[in-house]
């Protein structure tokens, strides 16, 4: 007899004794879940195909080892756009064993044996007990007489105004750069000659990244414009 099943997604053909890795499920090796559903049994007495499944029909797996697949490399390229991303994956999945397949109307032989199942419901509290007779209100005490409200505390220093932020350049001064490539350096947080005429070596090749610019910023001679437009300014 085998069995056509449907689980994590995907379709598999299985008879009993067959060993299969599929998508991965939750449990412990030893474990005997039941795989379905179940889209079609055959059998020497012929097939039969679900509507879109089969009621009553069982496919029982002994869980063997949950584990991860080789490793795939994942590698994405945008040309003309300097970009590569390189990165790996492993698939998680589960190896089982076809136990036993189960027709409609006929009584598993393998019981189902699990130890990640949803623990049992807690018991509902018991009744609390009915609450006693009220004994009676004793009188009202006099209020006492309202303490005299506290001194104002003295009022906090205040506290010194922040330095202001100095005042952006023009980058669009600088060879090669214009609105949007200003836009772009600004979003990373460069908006002062200064700024780039402080770069490093480890600097310069990372803006080039960033924006697309790769070996640009030292043609263009930005740092040597920049340290003379900040010489400028700061006079």
């Amino acid at each position: 007899m085998f069995a056509v099943i449907k689980t994590g997604g995907k379709q598999y053909r299985v008879a009993a004794g067959d060993e299969i890795r599929i998508e991965k499920l939750e449990g412990q090796p030893g474990d005997t879940l039941s795989l379905g559903p179940v889209l079609m049994l055959g059998s020497d007495d012929g097939v039969t195909v679900g509507s879109p499944v089969i009621d009553g029909a069982q496919v029982i797996g002994e869980l063997l080892d949950t584990n991860r697949a080789r490793k795939i490399i994942v590698f994405k390229k945008r040309r003309r756009q300097n970009y590569r991303r390189t990165q790996g994956h492993r698939q998680w999945g589960t190896v089982v064993r076809i136990a036993e397949i189960v027709a409609p109307g006929a009584k598993a032989k393998t019981a189902l044996k699990t130890t990640t199942a949803a623990p049992a419901e807690a018991a509902a509290p018991k009744a609390a007990p009915k609450a006693k007779a009220a004994a009676p209100k004793k009188a009202a005490a006099p209020k006492k007489a309202a303490a005299p409200k506290a001194e104002a505390k003295p009022a906090a220093a205040k506290k010194a105004a922040a330095p202001k932020k100095a005042a952006a350049d023009d980058l669009k001064v600088l060879s090669g750069v214009g609105p949007a490539l200003e836009k772009k350096l600004h979003a990373e947080g460069i908006t002062t000659f200064a700024q780039i005429a402080a770069w490093t070596p480890a600097d310069v090749e990372e803006f080039g990244e960033k924006l697309s610019f790769k070996g640009r910023i030292e043609r263009e001679g930005w740092i040597e414009q920049a340290k003379t437009l900040a010489q400028g300014t700061e006079g």
